[in-house]
């Protein structure tokens, strides 16, 4: 396919799946609950960062998670106390664990309580075109609390050659305006342009197939290079097309 006829067919999948059916089986129906701000940007946070594995788990323990958060994330994060944490304890999904958790907690108090929230972090002092290094000094300030070391694992970091799956995902959904109902682009101190593919093995693999990417490895390198090419598809939303990508890749096994 020439760079046309690839536009083409990659503008029809995203028309196929950027559509609220594609709600129904993604972890982006937990923000979708909520119309508070602080609750949409609190669950979705939550919940890409708990989206790797099996898509039914992750819906399943993020729901777990908001009902522990008595399905008022944000309400929980400023009011919590010590006894409203240990019901925290036993929660798990994969590698993320209680003690995670409560360090989750309490670093998004910090964020709302000193930092005027997750959108001022992520917002402030964009260079470039790219919030990548965005993403790396959030991570700073998420972990300026006292915390355990092992969970700064769950939070990536591109500046180490992360290609920063979940995060880039969440900032989508937060960023986003699709027009149909699916990302709820409820920030608006960042472009969708400067937005980066959520990188993962479906995306990646087909990809790799359309001539999207060279490079083997999903890090920061391989997403700067689809980043790249995605743009010249569609510089004000190149985005969009991880919608086509992860259709193409999960549901029709491109």
């Amino acid at each position: 396919m020439n760079q046309a006829e690839l536009k083409e067919f990659l503008d029809e999948k995203v028309q196929l799946y950027n559509h609220p059916k594609f709600i129904e089986s993604d972890p982006i129906q937990i923000p979708h609950l909520y119309t508070l701000k602080e609750d949409i940007e609190i669950a979705g946070f939550l919940a890409a960062t708990i989206s790797w594995g099996n898509r039914k788990m992750i819906i399943n323990n993020s729901q777990n998670l908001m009902a522990k958060l008595g399905n008022s994330p944000y309400d929980f994060v400023m009011n919590h106390n010590e006894n409203d944490l240990e019901r925290l304890n036993d929660f798990v999904h994969r590698t993320f664990n209680g003690t995670d958790c409560v360090s989750f907690i309490k670093a998004l108090k910090n964020i709302y309580q000193n930092h005027d929230g997750l959108e001022s972090v992520f917002s402030k002092d964009i260079q470039s075109n790219t919030l990548q290094q965005n993403i790396s000094n959030f991570k700073s300030v998420f972990f300026e609390i006292e915390h355990q070391y092992r969970t700064q694992k769950h939070v990536s970091d591109p500046m180490n050659n992360s290609a920063a799956k979940r995060i880039n995902m969440f900032l989508r959904w937060m960023v986003r305006k699709d027009n149909v109902g699916v990302d709820l682009g409820i920030w608006n101190s960042i472009s969708p342009s400067q937005l980066s593919c959520p990188l993962d093995v479906h995306s990646g693999n087909v990809a790799r197939k359309l001539g999207l990417l060279t490079r083997k490895q999903n890090d920061a390198k391989a997403l700067f290079e689809l980043d790249s090419n995605l743009q010249n598809l569609d510089k004000s939303d190149p985005v969009k097309y991880d919608f086509a990508l992860f259709g193409l890749g999960v549901f029709e096994g491109f």
